[in-house]
């Protein structure tokens, strides 16, 4: 039998955020402390994207490490992120690549394996071509939608997608998946699937979410790195809302997780290594509480 889990003393918050349906606490530092602090099986959902070790230019964090180090400390903080995880918690973790390093988001998949079972993987689709004829009749012409960054090669195509990979402990979770579902287009089928009831059926494993469109990246965007807090709120609702009493990013960057939260009114805890970011992604959250017509009281933890 394997020696009980030692929790170290979790730090106090560098911010605190309080609002009437839930709490939001911002931990300045490495995650690995904190997961280490944290009491066993205290968290219910985890959304996060950690580093893709592609050389992407962070302000505090070297993104090119080799790659067994790299693969070595993802499957160090994926066994403490299972330490926290609820017994049927969900860990969704969002990773890319580039074409020249295709391997990159399997390579943090079986990583991740040796601690947690793999569930589902969804694809975020982040831009879209639908050409008129495959539309049906809904479509007038033809159609492309999203944002992505243009490739410059003769080799490869565009990248529009990145992964989602939904780990839990037993690959058993049961999902809320129409929480996040789409009507059906031939309402016969209502009747015709099982649980086909409230003209609902599961979105499936592609995610169309396109970023918002920005007029200054230093200014709207200043991380090279981050997803929409689309992305996060489906994971939330997937999961189911009933069953997330506490959420936690452990890579917050901007805080994409936490505005998400904060919308959906769930308690969070999210930790960022950079100052610069904590800073925007705690005034990032404080909008959007704003935004929802609550107060939100706050607390300096340090």
């Amino acid at each position: 039998m394997p020696p009980a889990r030692k929790s170290a003393r979790l730090p106090r918050p560098h911010t605190i955020l309080e609002t009437p349906r839930g709490t939001l606490r911002f931990f300045l530092g490495d995650c690995l402390d904190i997961l280490a602090a944290l009491p066993p099986r205290s968290v219910s959902v985890m959304v996060t994207s950690p580093p893709y070790n592609l050389g992407v230019r962070y302000r505090s964090y070297d993104d090119a490490l080799p790659r067994d180090r790299y693969l070595e400390w993802t499957g160090r903080w994926v066994g403490a992120a299972r330490e926290v995880l609820d017994t049927e918690g969900s860990l969704f973790l969002n990773v890319g690549a580039k074409p020249s390093d295709p391997w990159t988001g399997i390579d943090v998949a079986l990583a991740a394996r040796a601690h947690l079972q793999l569930q589902n993987t969804i694809h975020w689709i982040k831009s879209v071509a639908i050409d008129k004829g495959a539309g049906g009749a809904s479509l007038d012409r033809d159609l492309a939608v999203g944002h992505y960054k243009p490739i410059n090669s003769a080799r490869f195509v565009n990248d529009c997608h990145e992964f989602i990979f939904h780990f839990t402990r037993e690959a058993r979770t049961p999902l809320d998946r129409r929480a996040i579902g789409v009507p059906y287009q031939d309402a016969s089928n209502i009747d015709r699937w099982q649980n086909g009831g409230r003209n609902l059926r599961c979105r499936g494993n592609t995610w169309f979410i396109p970023y918002e469109t920005i007029q200054s990246r230093d200014k709207d965007r200043p991380h090279p790195a981050t997803f929409p807090p689309r992305v996060p709120e489906y994971c939330f609702k997937l999961h189911g809302l009933a069953r997330a009493t506490l959420t936690m990013d452990p890579f917050l960057g901007l805080g994409s997780t936490a505005v998400a939260a904060a919308r959906l009114g769930l308690d969070f805890v999210g930790v960022e290594l950079d100052e610069h970011y904590l800073l925007e992604a705690i005034a990032r959250t404080r909008r959007a509480i704003e935004a929802t017509g609550l107060a939100a009281d706050t607390a300096a933890g340090r």
